[in-house]
């Protein structure tokens, strides 16, 4: 089934919101439960863009976040508790212009303002992530890949929805090269704050140092901020630059150039799969997907060892689990009366060290270790040769004889 929003323009004008932008009031359509509208108009507006929907009579469009709309009215209550916005000290002088300026300086990194900015930035458990990719990178996740590397959160980027918008979040290396007139993401919800940090810091340094050769995507700024001409969007990244178990009802996603978010996939924890969600209407939206047949009902993501995992315990027993968020953790079961609540829950990696450099052990087939960099900077990039695969994430294969303090390490959550 097709699981997309109805004509933008026409359930504007049904539901009777409203949003004052610019001077102007607008019929809109809420998105990403209120961190941005989707704005129609009968007439020609600066800023606006012409993109007709069947059944409207409002033509023209246009994608702004919540903070940039003055007032919203007849919107509904919220359902789940808001993220938090981007908070700034008032300041007579500076605003919102001079603090994007900052963000795109590196030299600006320790800049007070800017830190508490981006601290303002947080995550709970059950935010929303988002990850932009490629057809190539859609493949790779619908065979299996794990979340990891730069991600942002939905809040943040909701008002991005076409594939021109959406490049600037792109870590991929090929934005703008692959010819397609849509863009793809994966949605996932957090389980923990502790499983993401902040490209920004002494910690992080190292990032912003690696050149243009030996780094896919664009640079790492260090403020903790994406790379942009006119966008001020936090950044995060998975912590290590390890893979996150996927949580239950993770979706793949598609944005055609008229903006309409298209569910193309949802997340089956117990079958370890993806469930198709896309209707014939969207499987053209595949065609260009490497490996994937748009008709397939559903794909399976093998029996490949996995670099990560959740484990909870339930009575004297562990068990792998599952984050099935926002309820919370539970045994990762077939049947549902196994689907027991988890009450201690950790997330398992194994580490590493190779030449003296901290790593995460991927998987390990005849005598030899994947590994991925912990910390990626020029000096430990050269000493174990490893290569770029997505912004942030450096792997690399080693003899298993070679590689030093390899340990399973168990991260504990907060129940």
């Amino acid at each position: 089934m097709s699981v997309t929003p109805q004509a933008g323009g026409a359930a504007g004008e049904r539901t009777g919101l409203r949003v004052a932008f610019g001077g102007g009031l607008y019929p809109a359509e809420e998105i990403a439960r209120g961190a941005a509208y989707e704005l129609f108009s009968a007439s020609e507006v600066a800023g606006f863009e012409w993109a007709p929907r069947p059944g409207s009579a409002l033509p023209w469009r246009r994608f702004v976040h919540v903070t940039e709309v003055t007032a919203v009215h007849g919107a509904t209550s919220a359902a789940e508790e808001p993220e938090t916005p981007l908070m700034m000290p008032a300041h007579r002088e500076q605003g919102w212009n001079h603090l994007h300026q900052l963000s795109q300086q590196p030299s600006a990194a320790g800049d007070p303002t800017l830190v508490a900015v981006r601290a303002s930035a947080a995550l709970r458990r059950g935010t929303r992530m988002v990850k932009m990719l490629s057809a190539r990178q859609l493949s790779g996740y619908v065979r299996g890949w794990l979340p990891r590397g730069f991600c942002y959160r939905e809040h943040d980027v909701a008002h991005l929805r076409t594939p021109a918008a959406t490049t600037v979040l792109r870590t991929d290396g090929d934005t703008g090269r692959d010819g397609l007139d849509v863009a793809y993401a994966l949605r996932w919800r957090a389980a923990d704050p502790g499983d993401y940090d902040v490209p920004a810091g002494a910690a992080h340094r190292g990032l912003t140092a690696l050149a243009s050769r030996d780094r896919v995507g664009p640079p790492v700024l260090g403020t903790g901020f994406v790379p942009s001409n006119g966008q001020l969007i936090p950044e995060f990244i998975t912590r290590d630059f390890a893979d996150l178990p996927m949580p239950a009802n993770a979706t793949l996603l598609a944005y055609p150039a008229d903006g309409v978010e298209v569910v193309l996939y949802t997340y089956q924890a117990e079958q370890r799969g993806w469930l198709r969600m896309a209707g014939p209407q969207w499987r053209h939206l595949l065609a260009a997907v490497p490996d994937l047949s748009p008709d397939q009902e559903y794909v399976p993501t093998g029996d490949a060892p996995r670099s990560t995992q959740l484990v909870g315990m339930y009575g004297d027993t562990e068990y792998e689990a599952v984050a099935d968020l926002p309820g919370g953790f539970r045994v990762l079961a077939m049947t549902r009366a196994a689907r027991y609540p988890v009450e201690l829950v950790a997330r398992r990696l194994r580490f590493a060290q190779w030449r003296g450099v901290p790593c995460l052990v991927l998987r390990e087939e005849a005598g030899w270790l994947r590994l991925r960099l912990r910390h990626p900077d020029p000096d430990s990039v050269v000493t174990t040769g490893a290569q770029c695969h997505d912004r942030g994430v450096y792997e690399t294969w080693a003899p298993r004889a070679d590689v030093t303090d390899d340990q399973v390490m168990d991260t504990r959550y907060a129940m």
